[in-house]
Formats: C-alpha cells, structure tokens, sequence
C-alpha cells in the first residue's frame, strides 16, 4: 500500500513557459528529446504559445533535470504552474491555469536577447576579421576569418552537442556546426565565417516573426484590466482583477474596462463588446443583462455581481481555446510532421553521397564536392516546412478570435475549409430566438388566463425559448402561480407535469392529435396559424385539449444576407427543424432556402449522416438543445454569446449571433488553407531549387544558409498576413 502510495505522489503533471523557440524544428527538438528521457511521458510542446507540458515521475528524473535539458538546447525555461500531484496519471482532473508574464527575454529587444547578442558579436568579428584582411597578409586575415567563425560556431556547437547527448543527431545546430568546420577543413575560412554570421541573422529574424505571430494570442491577456473597483459595505477600494470572488460587486466607471463576467446589478450603459465577440455597435446594457470581461462601459457608472472567477472568464476562457486548439492538429500539419521527419536524415545522407560519389567514382577533385555537399547540409532543416502549417492556423485562430469566431484547432479549420452544406437549426439560430406569443384560441371552458398560467407551470423548468415566450406572456398578463411537480421531456414533441394534482401537457398539435386530445376543429386552427408562419403549441389534459397558444420567432436582421453569402460561395444550406413544417416552410422561403420539418433529435442525427455520405456538412445550432447533431455533423458551430456551452459543446462557436459570420468562418478557414499551401510550396520551392543548384556547384554555402533561415522567415511573414485577413467581407 505504501509502494502504490509513493508512486502516486511521484507522478506530477507540470507546465513550463519555454522562451526561444522560433520554429516548429525548435519544439520538435525539445519534444522528442524529453520524450527519451527516463519517467517522462506525455509531452506536449507548443511553440506559439511557449508551452511545455509533460507528465514526470520525479522518482526517476527530478523536475530539474528536465529544465537543464531545456536549457542546454539553447532555450529559457521556468515554471508557471502549481503543478498536480498525488494523483495517478489516469486520474487527474482539473486543467492548470494560464499565466501570460513574459519569460525572461520578452520584452526586449533583438539585440538585448541572446540570439541578439550573437548576431552583434559574429558581426563584429566578421567587420574586424574583413578589416584584418585589408592591411595584412592573407595568412593573417585567414586566421582572423577561421578565429571569427570558430567564436561564433562555439555556442551553435554547444546546442549540438546537448542535442547529440539526447539522442537528437540530426538538429539545425549539428548541421551548421559540420558544415563550418567543414568550410574551415577545406579552407573556405571567410565563406564559415559569413555563413556563421549570416546563420545568427536568420535565427532573430526568426526569432522577431515568431513574436509577432504570437502578439495576437498575447493581447486577449491584455483587454482585462488588472485592477477592478471593489464595492463592500457601501465603500469601494481598489483590488487586483485576478482577487474577484463570484458573488462580489464590483464599480464600473464609463470609460473603463470590466474586470470580470457578469451580471449588472444597477445602472443602464451602452458596452463595447466589440474586444470579445468582434461587434462593432455598443450594446445597451439594464440590470440582469450579462457583460463580459474585457468589454468597455460606454455611457454610465455600472455594478456589476460577478459571476465568473478571474480565471474562467469569457477572454480566459478564449484564451485557452486559442492555446488548445494547437492540440486539434489539422491533417495537412501531421503530415508535415511526419514527412520532416525523414525529410533531414535523408538530407544527410544525400550530402554524404555527394561528398563521397564523384571523388571515388568519377575522380572529381574532394575539395569541389565537400564544398558542395556542406552546402546541402544547410538546406537540409525542415523549419520553413515545419512553421508553414501553425504559423498559418495560430494567425487564423487568433484573427477569428478577435472577431467573435472561435475554432478549436487546425483539423477544424480543415474541416470548415472543405464545407459543402450547411445545416441549420432554425429556433434561436436563424431566428432571434425570443419567439412572442401572438394568439392564445381556447378551446373549452378555461380562460386564457388559466390557460397560460397551466402553460406556464409545466414550461417552468424548461430552457427553451418557446417555453420562455409562455412564461413571459404569463407573467405580462399577470396569469396566477401554479405548482407544478413531475415535469419530464418530450423529446421532439413537448413537456408534460403534474399541476395543481392533475397531469397537463404542452405540446405541438401532431402529438396532442396521437393522443386523443385535438379534435379536427382544433387542427383546422392549428393549421390557419401555422400558415401564418406562427409555432402552435397545444395546452392540454387527459383527452381535452384547453387552448392553442401561437408563438412567432421572427428571422435575425441578417438572416436573409447571411444564407445569400454562403449561396454565394457555393455551398448548398438547410433547415433541420422540430417545428412544424407550415412554419418552418415560411421562414425558409422567406430565407430563400429549403427545409425539412417536423423532425426529432434522432431524425437530425439521421440525416446529417445521410448527407455527410454526399459532402462536407457544417451543423449550426444554439449550442444547447442541438449538441448530438452537433456532434453527428463534420463541422459542429455553436451560436451563442459567450456561453458555456457555446464554447465547450462543438467544434467552433460564433459569439456575434449574427448568421453572416457562418460564411465568414468559412471564408476564415479557406484563406486560412490557401495560406497555408502557399507557404509548403515557398517552403519546399525554395528547398528544391537550391539543392539542385548547390549539387550542380551554382549556389554556396552562404546562400544555402539564405536559403533555409530566409524560407522560415517568408513562409512566418506570409502566415502574419493572416492577421490582417476580414472575413467578414465577402
């Protein structure tokens, strides 16, 4: 009991923030390296966000020596979070917080950093070793190059070697530290030294593109202020935003950002949003309206009840999926991976036969194809390759993100890119989602007061918008309180419980006529007003059908434009309703779109299967009653304001529930794909033109280190052009 016991408590899941990692080489390196390491499993690695995550059994290797591994690869590396212990690793719960401080180089610039200082000092020599060469000999300006070259190569050689020592031969560094000493070896002294030099130039800039992909995931930390104004006791004082307790009431002056979700408790003001979902037209806020973290109060003071810790706020909760989301790894990005793999090795090997084949076999002279083959050795690095992918979906992510478009991961981007239809739920999605009772017709004795007050105790405990019509109609005519127990689901069909002792039903007429309860009467009238474009739903007990209550959910303002822009991409959209076929029919063909009715959960299940066989299906839904058609779909978006489910429940969430932005995560997702083929084919272009030229002797070593750092520099810049992208506009 004891041995298990310990065992447990040596299991710890840690996070560390890792700085210096500028391409996805870098956090492959340390990836497989710490994957060798004895007691260590489970390493998760994510260079846009700086992450290093594992799990260690620190009986085996100390937590220490997995920084000092870190570290001797050439990167900074400190831990950030409480880490999990006494828990099996098939057990533990909970996810660690974020914490976006800057590691110990950010924040400064280029030349304040190491690669910086690098670049500074290869340079210096360079400049003196040229000037060397001016007024002395060429002995001495040869010894000047070779002492330049060698003091810039000693710490690239140094990362190499750590690399070797954890089983990683095949690294930029071990490359660059062969072909330098090569160059020296057949004495290209100053083409080392310049390659040296022009090897550290290529890591900062690097280095500089790397940072600015990540400033978009950086600056959601930056919309929450760090102080919030802290109401008790009818004073207030000045408190740290993080310190925010659920059920705290906090003061927000026009002008200031909220520090926290939650609930207005007082005041009337207009919010910008637009810092979280992306919608650009304040929007009016009254007491028990929901505001979120990092909007800006417009107009007047506002008390605010917090209902979310600091930590499981709208922009955290963003953030984390942002972070997360490089854990969904598109298709396209696994394959790169996979390629780069043996992409290096095979590299190697090529150069050697370079080196080896024409000396041996065609007597060519040893020095000519030496110099070659190092030339190839520098363009045998994946990085452009290996960046061109993440770089490209962590400046999609982060662009959608600022507005109000939320994806989880590459394999979704993916997904949405290759969308063919597109299905809709249509109550609370194509629709406002607050539908107004119009008609209440009774059909026996009962008023429509009684009526609706029945209607409203057995909707009592239901979330959905019908339901919320009936009860806001209730309480706007003042209809008496009603008890209700034993309230169950109909799935498709209703609600039924017992009030004031007696079961009652609210349910559509198709169901109420199955049991007996709707007469051909009632239908006829069921019929008038679904003609009307109106949802019926019937009030009844056992046999005896009470009243017919009509409800209207007018489309969004946008609908109509929304389902005109996907038409216009070339995507084929649908309705997928439970509501009635009458009324599905009319706001489907004020919508200019087609529509199957009358359908339960698992009918939506059925046929999202059905055309998913025929195409890509992309399923919108509010998040809350769609999720297992959500799920069933290829691509499952969620629409809804920031909620939980909106967030947890699909694949993607539109926070703007604007209809418009299907098109515009589907047009996010294509430029996103279109960025992303480009940059594979700079990066692979670039790589086959020069390894044909440094075999044929056209190109050298200098412009073969140009080649790989400049490919990883473009493929970088090509991805930041994401940044600026609109999806919005069509």
């Amino acid at each position: 009991m004891n041995d298990t016991s310990d065992h447990r408590l040596s299991v710890e899941q840690i996070d560390w923030k890792v700085s210096g990692m500028d391409c996805g080489s870098c956090a492959a390196k340390i990836k497989d390296s710490l994957g060798r390491m004895p007691g260590v499993s489970a390493v998760e690695v994510s260079m846009m966000t700086e992450r290093l995550r594992l799990t260690l059994h620190t009986d085996q290797t100390p937590r220490e020596s997995v920084e000092k591994a870190v570290r001797s690869l050439g990167f900074g590396v400190e831990t950030h979070q409480a880490e999990l212990t006494g828990q099996p690793e098939a057990h533990r719960h909970g996810s660690p917080g974020h914490v976006h401080d800057d590691p110990s180089e950010r924040g400064k610039h280029w030349y304040q950093t190491a690669k910086g200082r690098l670049v500074l000092g290869t340079g210096a020599l360079l400049v003196l070793a040229y000037a060397i060469s001016l007024f002395s000999s060429a002995g001495v300006a040869k010894i000047a190059f070779v002492i330049a070259c060698l003091i810039g190569v000693a710490p690239i050689a140094r990362r190499a070697w750590a690399a070797m020592r954890l089983r990683q031969p095949f690294t930029i560094e071990s490359l660059m530290t062969i072909a330098a000493l090569g160059a020296l070896a057949i004495n290209a002294a100053e083409e080392a030294a310049l390659v040296v030099f022009l090897f550290a130039v290529g890591e900062v800039l690097e280095g500089v593109a790397a940072n600015k992909a990540r400033d978009g995931i950086r600056a959601l930390a930056d919309l929450v202020p760090k102080t919030a104004l802290l109401e008790e006791d009818g004073k207030t004082r000045e408190v740290p935003a993080q310190s925010l307790e659920v059920g705290q009431m906090i003061l927000v002056r026009p002008g200031d950002r909220i520090p926290a979700d939650g609930e207005v408790a007082e005041g009337s003001s207009g919010v910008d949003e637009s810092p979280v979902t992306g919608e650009s037209v304040p929007v009016t806020k009254a007491p028990g309206a929901e505001v979120f973290a990092g909007s800006v109060n417009a107009e007047a003071v506002l008390r605010i009840r917090v209902t979310k810790p600091a930590a499981d706020n709208t922009i955290a909760r963003i953030i984390q999926l942002v972070e997360a989301a490089e854990e969904a790894r598109a298709p396209t990005e696994r394959f790169i991976d996979r390629f780069s793999r043996w992409y290096m090795p095979a590299i190697v090997a090529l150069a050697l036969l370079v080196i080896v084949v024409p000396p041996l076999a065609f007597n060519e002279p040893w020095e000519d194809w030496i110099y070659r083959g190092l030339a190839l050795l520098l363009i045998g690095c994946p990085c452009a390759l290996v960046i061109s992918v993440p770089a490209a979906i962590a400046s999609a992510l982060s662009t959608g993100a600022r507005r109000g478009l939320l994806l989880k991961g590459g394999a979704v981007i993916e997904a949405a890119a290759k969308t063919t239809d597109v299905v809709f739920d249509k109550t609370g999605t194509l629709t406002e989602g607050r539908p107004v009772v119009t008609d209440v017709l009774t059909l026996g004795t009962l008023s429509e007061l009684e009526v609706l007050a029945i209607a409203a105790a057995v909707e009592a405990g239901s979330s959905h918008p019908l339901a919320s019509a009936i009860q806001r109609k209730a309480v706007e005519l003042d209809a008496p309180h009603l008890p209700a127990k034993n309230a169950r689901v109909l799935p498709g069909n209703g609600v039924a419980a017992l009030v004031a002792g007696e079961t009652a039903w609210v349910t559509n007429p198709a169901y109420a006529y199955a049991q007996g309860a709707l007469e051909a009467a009632g239908q006829e009238h069921a019929s008038r007003l679904e003609a009307e474009g109106k949802t019926v739903a019937v009030v009844f007990r056992e046999n005896q059908a009470l009243a017919l209550v009509a409800m209207r959910d007018e489309p969004r303002a946008d609908a109509a434009d929304g389902i005109a822009q996907l038409q216009a991409l070339g995507l084929t959209a649908t309705i997928l309703t439970g509501d009635n076929p009458r009324t599905a029919a009319a706001i489907a063909g004020s919508l200019g779109l087609s529509c199957r009715a009358g359908m339960l959960p698992e009918h939506k299940l059925a046929a999202i299967r059905d055309m998913s066989a025929q195409g890509h299906v992309m399923m919108i839904g509010d998040g809350i009653n769609d999720a297992p058609a959500l799920k069933q779909a290829g691509i499952g978006v969620a629409m809804g304001s920031g909620t939980d489910v909106a967030l947890e429940t699909a694949d993607a969430a539109i926070l703007r529930d604007r209809v418009s932005d299907v098109a515009a995560l589907i047009r996010l997702s294509r430029a996103a794909m279109r960025n992303i083929h480009q940059n594979i084919s700079i990066a692979l272009g670039l790589k086959a033109v020069f390894l044909v030229t440094s075999i044929l002797g056209i190109t050298g070593l200098w412009i073969a280190i140009m080649a790989d750092t400049g490919a990883t520099v473009l493929v970088t810049l090509n991805a930041l052009r994401m940044l600026g992208h609109d999806p919005t506009r069509g």
